[in-house]
This record gives structure tokens, sequence and C-alpha cells, in this order.
């Protein structure tokens, strides 16, 4: 048990902050593997926009930083071209 409430306030955001970063980045992760396991034109150009869109909203909010959302994005626009 912490000491000083401040501690205590300090221990339980960053446990809020951790589910939350979680969960975006676990949303993000899944719209790149549905993105880079698309096997057609159409399906790789729908789930690849959607796909660059969380990343950078994941990117926009500091869960990630700028320079890995830019290699995602970079991965999944690579993917998306071979089909083109």
């Amino acid at each position: 048990m912490p000491v000083k409430k401040t501690i205590a306030k300090r221990i339980r955001q960053a446990e809020k902050a951790r589910i939350r970063n979680k969960h975006y980045s676990t949303l993000m992760k899944s719209a790149i593997k549905k993105a880079m396991a698309a096997d057609n034109a159409e399906n790789a150009t729908a789930l690849g926009r959607s796909a660059l869109v969380i990343i950078d909203k994941v990117a926009a909010n500091g869960i990630i930083h700028k320079n890995k959302a830019a290699n995602q994005k970079s991965r999944v626009a690579k993917h998306m071209a071979t089909f083109s």
C-alpha cells in the first residue's frame, strides 16, 4: 500500500492508461493483420485504408511513436500496391 494518496492515485491512473493503450494497440495490430491478409484488390484497398486511419489515430494519441506509425503505414501501403 502506498504511503501517500498522490502515489496511490498515480498508480490508479497508470493502470487505466495501460488498459486504454492496450485496447488501441490491439485494435491497430488486428487491423494491420487483416489488411496484410487481404488477397484481392477490393479487400486490400478497403482494409488497408481502414488500417491506415487507425494507425494515424493511435499515433496521434501518443500510444505509438510517429516513426513506428510511419513504418506500419508503409508496410500496409506496400502490400496494397501489389494489387494495383
